[in-house]
């Protein structure tokens, strides 16, 4: 396929990390606007191939009792396949789109790691930064410091081994506060949301104070969730009220591709800060953990793939990254079984879940 200048211009546009973040966004949202127009003549997989995928992932969504679900395949800033299945409201048949806003539960940690890696960019936190620094007592045999937050590696002797902890990444609110002033909700609407265009992303609604900063409706935003349910998805279900760096983040599979361009782009912070984020940690003895600064990193085949996940109460999600290839997966469920069942934290394959092996399987294998 021959690719128009522009076309070009556009993929390329915000690679360069000198470029200051403002000028880095500003590029990035020119680069997005000229690939809706790209995308028109961007190759799709065969429509055998596209079926067949659908038709798996329902079959899962099903067989799981989900009433409703999104999903997206981005290359790079173009979708190149979406669907939604099932309903958002099932009482009012309203059907889910890739616009439908989802719970994101722990997908909201690669948004937090951004802002933090900001801060760390612009000199005001370092990774070294003992957490006592920033007010946080944590009672442990040496020194905590912030990127043991960031990686799951706090607990037990600092740096020596990973485990997966949410309440621990949730300190990374105060790291955040104490070091800009500003909490974790206005900067992650002023930096990431606002900047993107995301109009269907936000924190968590019924956190008011922490909503409040997007500016949005709150009754038009809420409009557009999807209902939650319970793990059978037989009876609705509330969502979670909390919000922190850790979960509470709510968006929809369009605008999570919008976020996974910009990071492509290295439009919110430089190629080197991205490429550290997707770095495994590794341990005080050396060894290689699973985790990065916010995401999951690990090899399919000789291609790495960096992902995450999420589930609370009424929703789940999944996000994989092929970097090299420039592939995004997002999916987006209405009850906590598109993640509870794998044990995905624990275990730290992503290929546990038979979602991630569909799109793995049907996608990052061409």
């Amino acid at each position: 396929m021959v690719v128009s200048p522009s076309c070009r211009r556009a993929r390329a546009a915000g690679r360069s990390g000198l470029l200051p973040p403002a000028a880095r966004l500003g590029l990035l949202l020119g680069a997005l606007a000229l690939t809706e127009a790209c995308a028109r003549a961007a190759p799709t997989l065969p429509a055998g191939d596209t079926a067949a995928f659908a038709t798996r992932l329902d079959r899962l969504r099903r067989e799981a009792g989900i009433p409703g679900m999104a999903a997206v395949v981005a290359r790079g800033s173009q979708i190149v396949w979406q669907q939604g299945f099932g309903y958002a409201d099932e009482a009012h048949q309203r059907p889910v789109t890739a616009e439908t806003s989802f719970h994101l539960a722990s997908l909201t940690k690669p948004f937090a790691s951004i802002i933090v890696m900001r801060l760390v960019e612009a000199g005001t936190v370092s990774l070294e930064d003992p957490v006592s620094k920033y007010g946080i007592s944590i009672n442990s045999p040496s020194v905590v410091r912030v990127g043991h937050l960031l990686t799951h590696t706090s607990e037990g002797e600092p740096g020596s081994r990973y485990q997966y902890n949410g309440n621990r990444y949730a300190l990374l609110d105060q790291v955040i506060l104490a070091s800009s002033g500003h909490p974790f909700a206005e900067l992650v609407t002023e930096q990431i949301i606002g900047p993107l265009g995301m109009a269907q992303t936000a924190p968590n609604p019924q956190s008011a104070g922490d909503f409040a900063h997007t500016g949005y409706d709150a009754a038009t935003f809420t409009a557009n969730m999807a209902q939650g349910f319970t793990s059978d998805g037989r009876s609705r279900e509330a969502y979670p009220a909390g919000f922190s760096s850790a979960a509470g983040l709510v968006s929809s599979a369009a605008d999570l591709v919008r976020f996974s361009a910009a990071l492509d782009q290295h439009a919110l912070v430089s190629a080197a800060t991205q490429e550290r984020i997707y770095t495994p940690a590794t341990s005080s003895s050396g060894a290689t953990l699973p985790y990065g600064l916010g995401w999951f990193v690990q090899r399919y085949g000789n291609t790495r793939i960096v992902w995450h996940y999420g589930f609370w109460t009424a929703n789940s999600s999944l996000i994989v990254k092929v970097p090299e290839q420039g592939l995004t997966f997002v999916l987006l469920a209405n009850t906590d079984m598109l993640s509870r069942p794998y044990g995905l934290g624990a275990d730290e394959d992503v290929r546990r879940s038979p979602y991630a092996r569909a799109f793995l399987d049907v996608f990052a294998a061409r």
